[in-house]
């Protein structure tokens, strides 16, 4: 039995249809007070006697995280014996470590609290695999850097897959060997501010090439806006942006749109209108 967060509904839908598995009816409301309810009141009836339940949930906010647990719960409430746990995007995993004395490490915090109701743990491209060894339970990654390369165009021109920084030159290799060709590499990035990146370009003659400039998230939008402009003012003749998680937060896909992308596309981990494409086979592969 699938149980879906509300953030991931669609992303539900397709693990269900992958495995061939039942999608559980979810109720979600909130009360005066301010307080959450995710509930799951069919599952009993949809399926009395499942032993398993995955529960698939995005953590994109706070709210998100108390409809996790709530749906963990539920599934314990009517009687499965083993909950799975799907983490397409993680939120907090970027806080990995405490950055000043005093301060919490807030991925290690959630997920002890997401350990407490779940037997496993799936999550998909974490920023650092490093992640999983917060969880109390067995918790794995899942590479769907892949998946990035099926929304290309075919022809790409002697393309150059390219990453912000140097931790996520696996990332553009991994699309670059699902795409079959191209050369790799990497913007050296320096952070100035806790909102300020500098960039500085690589040594790759891009002038007259396609470029894809692929990463695990865009956020802000700033640095990937940054690369984007650099790449243009080097000779770049189009330039694709490719994300596993593409949060796109405020006016992120302004300032890339402005940067003069060619197009900008993710994944459904965080279901936004540039989710070209489904993780749910690669999760399927390893439930």
């Amino acid at each position: 039995m699938i149980i879906s967060g509300s953030a991931s509904q669609a992303l539900a839908a397709e693990l269900a249809a992958e495995l061939d598995e039942p999608l559980a009816s979810v109720e979600y409301e909130r009360f005066p007070d301010g307080e959450l309810l995710a509930a799951a009141p069919g599952f009993a009836a949809e399926e009395a006697d499942a032993e398993r339940a995955i529960v698939v949930a995005s953590t994109v906010s706070s709210d998100a995280h108390v409809e996790l647990l709530q749906l963990q719960d539920a599934a314990r409430e009517w009687g499965a014996e083993e909950v799975v746990t799907v983490l397409p995007y993680m939120g907090y995993a970027r806080q990995d470590e405490a950055f000043e004395e005093g301060h919490p490490i807030s991925a290690r915090a959630v997920a002890r609290a997401i350990s407490s109701g779940t037997d496993r743990v799936l999550t998909v491209n974490p920023h650092e695999n490093a992640v999983c060894d917060f969880f109390d339970v067995p918790a794995e990654p899942i590479d769907a850097a892949g998946r990035l390369a099926d929304p290309l165009p075919a022809d790409l021109t002697d393309p150059v897959f390219l990453s912000p920084d140097e931790g996520a030159l696996d990332i553009a290799a991994t699309v670059r060997d699902a795409y079959g060709a191209g050369d790799t590499d990497y913007f050296e990035k320096q952070r100035l501010s806790g909102t300020e990146v500098e960039l500085t370009p690589s040594d790759t003659d891009v002038e007259g090439r396609d470029v894809v400039v692929t990463d695990d998230i865009i956020a802000t939008g700033s640095t990937m806006s940054g690369a984007v402009e650099i790449l243009a003012e080097k000779g770049a003749s189009n330039v694709y942006v490719t994300c596993v998680h593409p949060m796109l937060a405020a006016d992120a896909y302004t300032k890339l749109s402005k940067a003069g992308v060619e197009s900008i596309c993710g994944t459904d981990t965080i279901e936004r209108p540039v989710s070209e494409v489904s993780v749910a086979p690669v999760i399927a592969e390893e439930i």
